[in-house]
């Protein structure tokens, strides 16, 4: 009687889809945790209890409304971080423990996101939230895989990979001409080890590339619907282009959950090789398959918003339409900068003093300096630098603290950093400097060691004392 219902063929599908979500959940809380005093702290770039102050709950509904303290928002990513290494391994649990477990994990990410103002901005924390949200009612390895649930899972794939490549055409006309790739490597948020690498490659290849993406999100994504083994063929190619970009640049968890999704399309027959053998069936609870039906009438509603905004004329990108972050809208780099800046802070210990260079840790800064593997971690801080080189409107709300807190040697913010030039003591003056940076040709790259070039364009911060900004 359970035929409709159930997908006996997708067990290996969700195992996989399963583990590889822990992963996404534990980096994320790892991330949180690791960076919020800095961030969101009572001390921090932008005080969550400022936030608290001015948002009432109905606009972002937060645990952290109940009470807020430094000490207790950590408990809450420190917990999430433990309930992701559950997740990891607790496969094959009661029904009603999978489900309040995972239904834990995305109440304190929610929580999290609702409450991290710019920080949390990124398109990626949506993801996470929506792809949890749904794996909440995959149930364990203990039951068949619902396949309502499998089919949003798809179709939640199909959003992210057809709307970024609609925002692409639409948008910037390197997409159309394809020459977007000339650009894409070097002027990226955050290039890796291999970003360099690619950059150099021939310019006809990097047209292959776009053309391919083109087929990739806009083609393949359909294929997901078809009969097997054509969605996992499809699946696959996802995953490919996904790894591509994984090794091409940090793009946080981004390429992990867009994987992840495409393993819900993958059949039994190529999975059955890498995960456990299933247990025999059992028939889900008729109350499981009412809130899995009621979840699926709820998310069919939800697509209005996204469709509609996939299909008219003003596309947006990464758009949540509700607090709970279900039925997002998608997409990336519909516009493409040509050129890279990036802005340098640096400080003095006396007005006559040298000038010290302070160095993130994902973003460039020493053009000797390789770019460094940080994905699928997130550097929230060095992402929101690429924007205000872009603009300084990005940084309105955070970066008179930054310079305070740099004139301050506050150890809170300094911790994000990857370096300090004044360990012992503050600085009298802070500035920061605009450059533009370019990756160095083969010749200067055996000339000098560097991995960048980069001019100065002028001033972006003149310096300034604790006094100036008081």
């Amino acid at each position: 009687m359970w035929d409709w219902f159930s997908a006996p063929d997708y067990w290996a599908a969700r195992f996989a889809v399963q583990h590889l979500l822990a992963i996404g959940y534990l980096v994320g809380f790892l991330s949180a945790a690791r960076q919020f005093r800095g961030l969101l702290g009572e001390r921090g770039l932008t005080p969550i209890p400022r936030f608290l102050a001015h948002v009432p709950f109905s606009q972002s509904p937060s645990l952290f409304y109940l009470h807020y303290s430094d000490r207790f928002f950590a408990g809450v990513s420190w917990a999430g971080v433990i309930g992701s290494l559950l997740a990891l391994v607790v496969d094959r649990a009661p029904l009603w423990a999978w489900i309040v477990l995972w239904l834990v994990l995305w109440l304190l990410y929610l929580s999290i996101v609702n409450v991290g103002q710019i920080w949390y901005s990124f398109g990626w924390e949506s993801l996470l939230l929506e792809t949890g949200f749904l794996a909440i009612f995959l149930g364990p390895g203990s039951i068949e895989p619902p396949a309502p649930v499998l089919w949003l899972l798809c179709w939640l794939l199909f959003r992210v990979e057809f709307g970024a490549g609609l925002i692409k055409l639409r948008g910037d006309s390197c997409w159309r001409d394809f020459t977007a790739l000339y650009y894409h490597h070097e002027t990226q948020p955050m290039p890796g080890p291999l970003s360099r690498w690619f950059h150099r490659l021939p310019r006809p290849l990097h047209k292959v590339e776009v053309v391919a993406n083109h087929g990739a999100q806009l083609v393949v994504p359909f294929l997901l619907f078809a009969p097997q083994p054509a969605a996992t063929v499809a699946a696959l190619i996802i995953v490919a282009t996904q790894g591509w970009l994984m090794v091409s640049g940090n793009f946080a968890w981004l390429n992990l959950l867009t994987i992840t999704l495409a393993f819900s399309a993958m059949g039994s027959w190529l999975l059955h090789w890498v995960t456990p053998d299933p247990p025999p069936p059992t028939d889900p609870p008729r109350w499981f398959v009412t809130a899995v039906l009621a979840v699926t009438v709820v998310f069919v509603v939800l697509s209005y918003w996204p469709v509609r905004n996939m299909l008219g004329q003003r596309q947006v990108m990464n758009r949540s339409f509700n607090k709970l972050h279900l039925g997002n809208t998608y997409g990336a780099f519909g516009s493409m900068t040509r050129t890279r800046y990036e802005v340098i802070f640096e400080g003095a210990a006396d007005s006559g003093a040298d000038w010290l260079e302070y160095e993130f840790k994902g973003k460039p800064g020493d053009p000797r300096r390789r770019p460094p593997q940080v994905a699928p971690y997130h550097l929230r801080l060095d992402w929101l630098m690429w924007f205000l080189a872009i603009s300084p409107s990005y940084g309105r709300t955070w970066l008179p603290k930054l310079v305070e807190a740099l004139l301050r040697n506050e150890a809170h913010v300094l911790r994000l950093l990857r370096h300090n030039p004044f360990p012992e003591s503050p600085p009298m003056l802070v500035r920061a400097e605009l450059y533009r940076y370019r990756f160095t040709t083969r010749a200067e790259r055996r000339e000098t060691g560097a991995y960048w070039m980069r001019s100065r364009v002028g001033d972006f911060l003149p310096p300034l004392a604790l006094e100036d900004l008081e």
